[in-house]
C-alpha cells in the first residue's frame, strides 16, 4: 500500500514546475503540523508532505515503524528530492540519505540527531529512562503519555504557551495515531544509532537546532554537524523542540538559503534557487561549514 502524501505549491503562476522537498514529522505527530512551515516555503518549493506510517492518514497502511521499512515506503512516494526530516523524521531522513544519495541530492535534520538517547561516547543524549518512562505510560494512558510528551517538546520555547496550544490543536487533526506504533517510535528513537553513517554520508547536511530544546539537545547537534562532510549547523536563538512552530519564517530562510547553495544538479538550475535574496537577515546563529576532503 502506497503511503498517502499531501503536495503543496506544484507549479509557479507560468505552470513552471518548483523544485520538490520532503518533509518528515516526528513521533505521534502527522504532516499537518509542518503548516506554518509549508506556508513560509510553497512559493520556492513544491512540498511533499509525508504521513508517517501508522500516523495521521497512514495509520492503517501496515508499514512497521523500523528505520529500513519507513526508509523504503517513503522512498516508493515521493520524487527524487532533498529530505527534511523533524526529531523521529530526522532519524529516517538520515538513513535515506545514506542509503540512497542518488535519490536524496541534500539533507535537512530539524532538532533531530543520529543518536537520540545518551551513551559514555554521546553525553548530550536523552537518559534512557526518560523514553522507557513514556513507554510505560503508553501501556496505561496513551493519549496521556502523547500530552506529556507535547510538553516537553514545548517547554523552554520563548512561545511555549502558543507552541503548545498549536501541538495540542494539531495531534489529533489527521486521526489518532495507532497505539502500536508510537511504542514502535519509542523503540527507534532509543535504539537508533547511526553515527557511523555521518563521515561517509555523500550528501550537503543543515542541521537546525532550537537553542532550549529539551528533548535534543543543541549540541548533539552541533556534535553531529562537525563529524560530518559538507555540513552546517545553525540555531535558532528562542525556539524549543518544534522551531518551524513559532518561527516559521527563519526555519525557512535557513532552508532556503542551504538549498539555493546545494541545487540538485540533474534539474534546471533556473528552478534549483530561490528567488529570495540569500543574504537577508534570517534570524538565525550560524557556526561555520564543516567541508572535510
Amino acid at each position: 500500500m502506497s503511503l498517502h502524501v499531501d503536495i503543496f505549491g506544484r507549479s509557479t503562476g507560468s505552470g513552471q514546475a518548483r523544485p520538490p522537498l520532503v518533509l518528515l514529522h516526528g513521533w505521534a505527530m502527522h504532516g499537518g503540523l509542518f503548516a506554518p512551515l509549508v506556508e513560509a516555503l510553497r512559493e520556492q518549493h513544491t512540498l511533499h508532505v509525508v504521513d508517517l506510517p501508522g500516523h495521521g492518514h497512514n495509520r492503517d497502511c501496515g508499514v512497521p515503524l523500523t528505520l529500513d521499512a519507513c526508509t523504503n515506503a517513503v522512498l516508493d512516494a515521493v520524487p527524487d528530492a532533498p529530505w527534511c526530516g523533524w526529531s523521529l523524521g530526522g532519524l529516517i531522513a538520515l538513513r535515506a540519505s545514506s542509503k540512497c544519495p542518488e535519490r536524496i541530492p541534500a539533507l535537512a535534520m530539524l532538532c533531530a540527531t543520529p543518536k537520540f538517547v545518551v551513551a559514555d561516547d554521546w553525553p548530550h543524549g536523552m537518559p534512557v529512562e526518560v523514553f522507557r518512562g513514556f513507554a510505560e505510560g503508553l501501556r496505561g494512558d496513551w493519549r496521556a503519555t502523547v500530552d506529556r510528551f507535547i510538553a516537553l517538546e514545548a517547554f523552554g520555547s520563548d512561545h511555549m504557551r502558543e507552541e503548545l496550544r498549536m501541538l495540542r490543536d494539531a495531534v489529533l487533526a489527521h486521526g489518532e495515531p495507532s497505539p502500536r506504533v508510537l511504542a514502535e517510535g519509542l523503540q527507534l528513537l532509543e535504539t537508533s544509532d547511526l553515527r557511523d553513517a555521518l563521515p561517509g554520508l555523500r550528501v550537503p547536511s543543515l542541521w537546525v537546532g532550537g537553542r532550549r530544546d529539551k528533548l535534543v539537545n543543541p549540541r548533539a547537534m552541533r556534535e553531529a554537524a562537525s563529524i560530518t562532510p559538507n555540513a552546517r549547523y545553525v540555531q535558532v536563538e528562542h525556539a524549543g523542540h518544534a522551531p518551524f512552530l513559532t518561527h516559521a519564517d527563519e526555519v525557512a530562510a535557513a532552508l532556503l538559503e542551504f538549498l539555493a547553495r546545494h541545487p540538485d544538479e540533474r534539474r534546471d538550475p533556473a528552478v534549483c534557487f530561490s528567488s529570495k535574496n540569500p543574504e537577508l537577515d534570517t534570524g538565525v546563529r550560524r557556526d561555520d561549514e564543516h567541508e572535510h576532503p
